[in-house]
């Protein structure tokens, strides 16, 4: 149960795929960059870590950055212009940067472009359930499929939390879902996106993803592909496109997670702080979408909500990742290690692409609240798993609004 790889949407040897189913900033043309850092389980960031950018346009227009930003960048022996010029293609794993305080992620203006987006792949996050034989007790039984639902179009009217988040990995485009989330720092003015770790980290045997941005509402029409070849960029991205300036995931995630398997699983969140790729009229990515959820931590170990829903874009067959989906049933648990928290699990059909997307119940004042993101699913796809949202992730949270809250 491990976050599905950007690729085919063939299982690989039986083994369940993690679905990805596999960033002061909030001003129009802001940072340019920032590096990605992760926390630590305390929710501080690492050491050196504090390494951020913003850009300011230019007399013509263009992003301009800071020659103090390039010196830092080009310690890790990058060149900003090389980097936007094609070089970030390059995935040596010597220069794969991997830890909290060397992500790099500048903005690459009209990268993602409707033919780009349409064609990223869902991440590979499976598991064989006959992986899960070592629940020590706490596992229920397996939940009966429930057929996830299409979300009406507009999205925008229906989820309008909901959106996707692409990047780049060794084995090309990818794509997972996301959600956009409050920010305790920002009232009313949050540029905070919720998603699982496996969509901005490859975990134990890589490092960082690039060229990391978060889409409102995608396609909101809820066009078909066909309708797509010659769509716009406002056509799929009617409320812009959110560069992430800033990300943080779990040390856990970093240290044990897999592309399949389960590793990491339960602490396979992420929290992106973003930025608009062009100008947003100086409004936050909450203001600009008109909504942001609550996140609800402490979650228990025994689940006591009646009702959870999971929303995303599933992208591997029957679906085909241009449609927003959602899946209602009650939660159970699933254990994978009697060392680690257990999971959520509900009853769903969506496939890889719905990684990352949000799961809303009830918080604890009765209204709408985030309470877990999708991370693992079986190959043959039947349920969906996603993490507890404990003191770790709680963490994550924090330091990702603490570090933007004087700007």
């Amino acid at each position: 149960m491990r976050s599905i790889r950007p690729s085919s949407t063939a299982s690989r040897g039986g083994k369940a795929r993690r679905r990805s189913f596999p960033v002061p900033a909030a001003v129009a043309l802001a940072s340019a960059l920032a590096l990605t850092a992760t926390a630590c389980e305390s929710g501080d960031v690492a050491a050196g870590g504090e390494a951020s950018a913003s850009a300011s346009a230019s007399d013509d227009g263009k992003l301009r950055i800071p020659d103090d930003i390039r010196d830092r960048l080009r310690e890790h022996g990058i060149d900003v212009d090389k980097w936007k010029n094609g070089a970030w293609k390059n995935w040596d794993r010597d220069d794969w940067l991997r830890e909290a305080n060397e992500y790099i992620n500048p903005i690459i203006e009209g990268l993602w472009n409707p033919d780009r987006m349409r064609d990223a792949e869902e991440p590979d996050q499976s598991v064989d359930d006959s992986d899960l034989s070592g629940d020590q007790g706490v596992t229920d039984p397996t939940p009966e499929p429930v057929e996830a639902q299409a979300v009406p179009p507009s999205y925008h009217a229906n989820a309008p939390t909901a959106g996707k988040v692409f990047f780049d990995s060794p084995e090309g485009s990818a794509v997972c879902s996301a959600t956009v989330v409050k920010d305790p720092a920002h009232p009313g003015k949050s540029n905070l996106v919720w998603t699982a770790g496996h969509c901005v980290h490859a975990g134990k045997k890589g490092g960082w993803y690039r060229n990391i941005a978060f889409v409102p509402s995608y396609n909101d029409d809820g066009r078909p592909v066909a309708e797509l070849e010659n769509a716009t960029r406002e056509d799929v991205a009617p409320y812009g496109i959110w560069w992430g300036d800033w990300a943080q995931t779990s040390d856990q995630w970093i240290e044990q997670g897999g592309s399949t398997g389960g590793d990491g699983a339960p602490y396979d969140f992420a929290v992106i702080h973003v930025t608009p790729e062009k100008g947003s009229g100086g409004k936050s990515l909450e203001e600009t979408v008109g909504s942001a959820l609550p996140v609800e931590f402490g979650a228990p170990a025994v689940p006591k909500v009646k009702s959870v829903t999971a929303i995303g874009y599933p992208a591997a067959t029957p679906y085909d990742g241009q449609k927003l989906y959602r899946c209602q049933d009650r939660p159970g648990r699933l254990s994978l290690t009697a060392s680690d928290p257990t999971m959520y699990r509900i009853g769903c059909s969506m496939t890889g692409g719905s990684s990352g997307g949000g799961w809303v119940a009830a918080g604890s004042d009765g209204r709408p609240a985030l309470v877990s993101n999708t991370s693992i699913g079986p190959v043959r796809s039947g349920w969906l798993a996603g993490p507890r949202l404990g003191d770790v992730a709680e963490g994550v949270y924090d330091s990702v609004s603490k570090k933007f809250a004087g700007r």
